[in-house]
């Protein structure tokens, strides 16, 4: 955890994603991408030398039309002291059962997107923190290359002037390796995804392709990583103005 943590931090510094007293707002799905990013910031709050404060937040798509039973993860906000707001959705009916979405991700993150800004603000929040890590980031750049012919990422930091709220992203220096190893080791309650395209995604895909690219290519992630810091890739270069 302590080297996550100082990956993290090193995020939060070079992008600035951290102001004093911001109210950070945790999109927790359950995986343990955003579990871990939950754990970190919830120590990280104790010591950062800028002060903020955690609220932790879900949105349930109710596959099947069955509750996601979250209980574990409350249970573990409790121990870390975060407050913790899970919003039950019919996400998963009007994408599977009402519209029959063949590719149905895009959708989804559309309107999980809109529903967490939402929750966000009815918090009180100010900043929205995503688990996205490393390779996330790797595998988002070479499907924006591969499938539209655009150079392009999400960014670490971005002001969204509409909700005025800015999405943050510390963990885009952590690798899945470690993040993995994170939760494994202090047995994260992680809640497998009951999404019926699970495992079936563009992105599953791309993270193949990565790897057998890899097997000629081993340092490949660092070196698009460093192409895009260098060449501040939408705000990989450092912190964007607000």
């Amino acid at each position: 955890m302590q080297k996550l943590m100082g990956q993290m931090r090193a995020a939060m510094e070079r992008y600035q994603m951290i102001e004093p007293g911001c109210r950070v707002a945790v999109g927790v799905s359950g995986g343990k991408d955003s579990l871990a990013l939950l754990c970190a910031l919830a120590q990280m709050k104790n010591y950062y030398p800028v002060p903020f404060t955690v609220t932790a937040l879900t949105i349930d798509p109710q596959f099947g039309g069955v509750p996601t039973d979250y209980s574990q993860i409350q249970e573990l906000c409790r121990r870390l002291g975060v407050p913790y707001v899970i919003r039950r959705s019919s996400l998963g009916h009007i994408i599977f059962e009402e519209r029959k979405e063949k590719n149905p991700c895009s959708l989804c993150a559309r309107m999980r997107r809109g529903m967490l800004h939402n929750m966000a603000k009815e918090a009180g929040c100010d900043r929205i923190a995503l688990g996205h890590h490393f390779d996330d980031a790797v595998e988002t750049f070479f499907m924006n290359l591969l499938e539209c012919g655009t150079l392009g990422c999400f960014s670490p930091r971005s002001y969204l002037s509409r909700k005025d709220l800015t999405l943050i992203r510390p963990m885009v220096f952590c690798t899945e390796k470690e993040i993995r190893s994170v939760a494994n080791r202090y047995r994260l309650p992680v809640e497998k995804s009951q999404c019926p395209a699970d495992g079936n995604t563009a992105r599953q895909e791309t993270k193949e392709r990565i790897a057998a690219l890899e097997k000629e290519y081993p340092d490949l992630r660092a070196k698009v990583m460093g192409a895009m810091q260098r060449a501040d890739l939408d705000g990989w270069g450092g912190a964007p103005s607000r």
